[in-house]
């Protein structure tokens, strides 16, 4: 099924999609802290518990920076939940908080939402932002990821923008 309604609205061009990211940035840095705290806890209720040995490390953080598995892991996770933040949003309704309030969207050139996969592989093709650079040289306003996914940004109208509950295509 292919949500027209969403489908004709006109590509976001490079600084409404930075005005975005640099909201969005702020939203992955708590997201980020987050992450963090729950697994710093987490570690540390194992370390407490016994479950995992001290080595001889009085606090619980020199435990996790000695073990370079602990600390590999810890980032692993954070970098997950991050990934996670951005796959989320895209799949589930096509817009992160930032492109909520920039009101742009990411879709299909039909309007349909990106999948799962998609959008993670949308992620992986957007090189930490440094994907978006290519708007700058293409006529189309298609990033690097929006090429690579099939997908674009587009600037959605103020009352689609307002639509409550709206998660895109059911």
């Amino acid at each position: 099924m292919i949500n027209q309604e969403h489908a004709n609205f006109p590509r976001a061009g490079f600084f409404r999609r930075l005005g975005a990211m640099v909201y969005d940035l702020m939203l992955a840095a708590a997201v980020w802290i987050l992450a963090g705290v729950v697994s710093f806890a987490l570690f540390a209720v194992l370390v407490n518990s016994g479950l995992i040995d001290r080595g001889g490390h009085e606090h619980v953080i020199d435990v996790m920076n000695a073990n370079p598995l602990y600390r590999n892991l810890n980032f692993a996770w954070i970098l997950l939940c991050v990934a996670m933040f951005y796959v989320v949003f895209w799949s589930r309704g096509g817009q992160t908080l930032g492109m909520r309030a920039w009101r742009l969207k990411v879709q299909h050139p039909n309007g349909q939402n990106l999948s799962f996969i998609a959008a993670a592989a949308r992620l992986v093709w957007s090189l930490f932002g440094l994907g978006n650079l290519f708007i700058l040289i293409n006529p189309d306003k298609l990033a690097l990821q929006d090429k690579m996914t099939r997908s674009e940004v587009v600037v959605l109208s103020v009352e689609a923008n307002q639509m409550k509950n709206w998660h895109g295509m059911q």
